[in-house]
């Protein structure tokens, strides 16, 4: 039975479309990021900065909605351990502060309503953050972390972006783990890229 010229145009659509889907390019970070050079507990301020993402990624208005969900989902879980850890720090008669500066260096985020016309067709989604801590004092770097996410293609066009939001959360979640795993401790965490 021969197909007709609308289903085979579909059919070069749809292969068209997943084959300019861009993958990730360069190596991903190793699945647990060493520890910083001390105790973050050391510090007696704490500086979290906004999450930065600079070209070719920002002004594209999926992605700044994916860095504005990710902000906020960061800034929750970071809020109450910054006030503790400002308490804390009063105390400290040894002034020094700790500048916290997350950056996205990779992102390529699939919007919800992309997801509810074409499913998983746009490829999937993904997301490199650095985490960058330092000595505001002596510019020392004190701890540089990488942490990945990823939405698979089919699992988003099931959830109709359900799983490219999720990746988000993730990735504020292992960030805030990071910082909080290493105040009172030296334990490193997890980037992210492991299966679990």
């Amino acid at each position: 039975m021969r197909s007709s010229p609308i289903a085979k145009s579909l059919f070069c659509l749809c292969f068209a479309i997943v084959a300019l889907c861009p993958a990730r390019a360069g190596v991903l970070p190793p699945v647990m990021n060493p520890p910083p050079a001390e105790k973050l507990s050391a510090f007696t301020r704490i500086e979290l900065s906004s999450i930065q993402m600079g070209a070719p990624y920002a002004g594209k208005g999926s992605n700044d909605k994916a860095l504005a969900v990710m902000q906020k989902e960061f800034t929750d879980k970071m809020s109450a351990p910054i006030a503790a850890w400002k308490t804390a720090g009063e105390k400290n008669a040894n002034a020094r502060t700790l500048v916290i500066e997350p950056k996205v260096e990779e992102i390529r985020y699939v919007s919800g309503a992309a997801r509810f016309w074409a499913g998983g067709l746009p490829g999937d989604s993904f997301l490199l953050v650095s985490l960058k801590l330092t000595e505001k004092e002596t510019g020392k770097v004190i701890a540089t972390a990488m942490f990945y996410a990823k939405a698979d293609r089919r699992g988003a066009g099931w959830t109709v972006g359900g799983t490219d939001r999720a990746m988000l959360g993730r990735t504020a979640t292992n960030m805030a783990a990071y910082l909080t795993g290493n105040y009172d401790t030296l334990v490193g965490g997890r980037s992210g890229t492991d299966p679990r």
